[in-house]
C-alpha cells in the first residue's frame, strides 16, 4: 500500500504518524514544497524575533523520518489524475498513490485593494515559511510598516516588527479589536497593551489604496479615513484561505467550495482521496465550515488517517479551544465564545491592576464559553466542565483548580468571587 500526503503541516504529519503506527510496511510519501520538515507554524513569529533558530522550529528530530520510513519529497503537486491514481510534481516528475491525503493547509487571503496589483515588492503576509523570508528580508530595508488585520497574525506580525525597530501603525477595521472573538471590555486591556509598546493602533480604519514607487515598492497606505499613512512593509493580515487555487485546474478536481469539500469521514468526492485540516470544509445542518486551528488540524490528521485505513470515523467538531499572547498577555478561549451569542448571560471581572480578565458565558443553566485573559489556563478543565455542563457557580467556585503552577504566574483570583457574587445579586434584582 503506498499512501500519498500532500502538506507536512501539523494535519500531513499527524496522518503520516498515525498510519506508521498501524501499517508498519507500507510507503509514506509527504510531499511539500514549503519546506523539507514538519515545523511549528504557530511559532514562526519566534525565528523572526531571534528567539529560535528554523532548525529550532521543527518538534521533531529529522532521524525520526528516517525511523519512521517516510520518504519526503520538496516539491509542488501541479495535477491530480484521480482515475489513474497519478500526481505530477512541479520538477515534471510523475508519483503514483493507493490512496491520498490532501493536507495543503491556508495561505493568506489577498484583498481587493486598489493598487495593491501594482505592487512588486513590499507587502507581506505571515503564514508560510517563504512569508517568513520575505518579511525577514523587507524588515531590514524598512523603517514604517503598516499592518492590516486585527487578528491573531496581525498582532504576531506586529509584535516582529516592534522588535526589529520598525515605526509600525496597526489598522482594524472594527471598532474595536478582534471583535469576533473579544468583546469591548477584553479589547480594551489588549489595546491598551499593544499601545504601550509604541504601536500605533487605529480602530474603524479601512484601506481605500495602496500607494507605490515607480519601481513598484510600497511607500504608504491611504485610509478611507482620508489619512496617509507612509511605509516601506505592508503587513496583510486579513485572513486566511484554503489553499486549493491549483485543484481547480486539475484533470480530476475534487468538489470544491470554500475549501475541499468532505464527508464525515474525510472522504472527498474522488475515489481514494481524503483531505484533513485548514483545506476540508465540512457541513453541518446543511451550512459549511471550516477549522482553520492548529489543534483541530491534529486531530483531522489523526481521524483521516484512521479513515484512509478503514475505520468507521464520523468527524464532530470538538468543543473550541485557543489559545496565544497578546505581546505579554495570555490569551485561553473554550468553547463558544462570540461576545454577541443570543440568549446568553455573561459574567466579565476585570482584575484590579493587571491586565488580567475573566468572562463566563451561560445558557440555559450551563457554561457554553470561557475567555481568559492575563494567566495561563488548563483548556482541558474547561472543557470538562462546558461537557458536563456545569452551571456559572460550579465554574466560579473552582477557577482555581484550572489555573496552572505558579512558575507561570498565577493571578489572584479573590476579586472574582466578590465580582460574581455582587453581579449574582444585581441579577436577582433585576428580575
Amino acid at each position: 500500500m503506498r499512501y500519498v500526503i500532500i502538506g507536512n503541516g501539523v494535519a500531513g504529519i499527524t496522518a503520516a504518524f498515525t498510519l506508521r503506527a498501524r501499517d508498519a510496511s507500507a510507503e509514506i510519501l509527504l510531499v511539500s514544497g514549503e519546506s523539507d520538515y514538519f515545523f511549528s507554524r504557530c511559532a514562526l513569529m519566534y525565528a523572526f524575533m531571534d528567539r529560535m533558530s528554523l532548525r529550532d522550529l521543527e518538534p521533531h528530530e529529522r532521524r525520526v523520518y528516517a525511523k519512521q520510513n517516510f520518504r519526503l519529497i520538496r516539491d509542488w503537486v501541479t495535477d491530480l489524475d484521480a482515475s489513474r491514481r497519478l500526481l505530477t510534481l512541479q520538477s515534471g516528475s510523475s508519483l503514483a498513490y493507493d490512496r491520498l491525503l490532501l493536507s495543503t493547509g491556508s495561505l493568506g487571503e489577498v484583498p481587493d485593494w486598489p493598487g495593491l496589483n501594482r505592487v512588486r515588492e513590499g507587502a507581506v503576509h505571515f503564514v508560510t515559511l517563504q512569508d517568513l523570508g520575505r518579511a525577514e528580508s523587507l524588515a531590514r530595508s524598512a523603517r514604517e510598516a503598516v499592518v492590516v488585520g486585527g487578528g491573531l497574525i496581525g498582532v504576531e506580525l506586529v509584535e516582529c516588527l516592534v522588535y526589529h525597530r520598525l515605526k509600525v501603525t496597526f489598522h482594524v477595521r472594527a471598532p474595536w479589536y478582534w471583535p469576533g472573538a473579544l468583546a469591548r471590555e477584553e479589547a480594551e486591556i489588549v489595546s491598551e497593551h499593544i499601545r504601550r509598546h509604541g504601536v500605533d493602533l487605529r480602530m474603524d480604519e479601512e484601506v481605500a489604496e495602496i500607494l507605490t514607487t515607480p519601481e513598484g515598492r510600497v511607500c504608504a497606505v491611504r485610509a478611507k479615513s482620508g489619512h496617509e499613512y507612509s511605509c516601506q512593509l505592508l503587513g496583510i493580515a486579513v485572513g486566511v484561505s484554503p489553499q486549493i487555487a491549483w485543484l481547480r485546474g486539475v484533470k480530476t478536481p475534487p468538489r470544491l467550495g470554500r475549501g475541499i469539500q468532505v464527508s464525515s469521514s474525510f472522504e472527498t468526492s474522488l475515489e481514494n482521496v481524503w483531505a484533513a485540516g485548514d483545506c476540508a470544509e465540512f457541513s453541518a445542518n446543511g451550512a459549511p465550515f471550516i477549522e482553520q486551528i492548529w489543534y483541530s488540524a491534529r486531530r483531522q490528521g489523526e481521524l483521516a488517517a484512521r479513515a484512509m485505513l478503514g475505520d468507521t470515523i464520523r468527524y464532530d467538531p470538538p468543543i473550541f479551544y485557543n489559545s496565544a499572547k497578546f505581546f505579554g498577555i495570555e490569551y485561553t478561549a473554550t468553547g463558544e465564545i462570540s461576545p454577541s451569542l443570543p440568549g446568553v448571560q455573561t459574567f466579565f471581572c476585570r482584575l484590579p491592576a493587571r491586565e488580567a480578565s475573566v468572562r463566563i458565558t451561560e445558557r440555559a443553566g450551563a457554561v457554553i464559553g470561557i475567555n481568559m485573559l492575563g494567566a495561563r489556563w488548563d483548556h482541558s478543565i474547561f472543557e470538562r466542565w462546558i461537557a458536563e455542563r456545569r452551571d456559572m457557580d460550579y465554574a466560579v467556585a473552582h477557577l482555581p483548580e484550572a489555573q496552572f503552577d505558579v512558575e507561570f504566574g498565577r493571578v489572584d483570583l479573590t476579586p472574582v468571587a466578590a465580582a460574581y457574587h455582587n453581579w449574582r445579586a444585581r441579577s436577582a434584582a433585576a428580575k
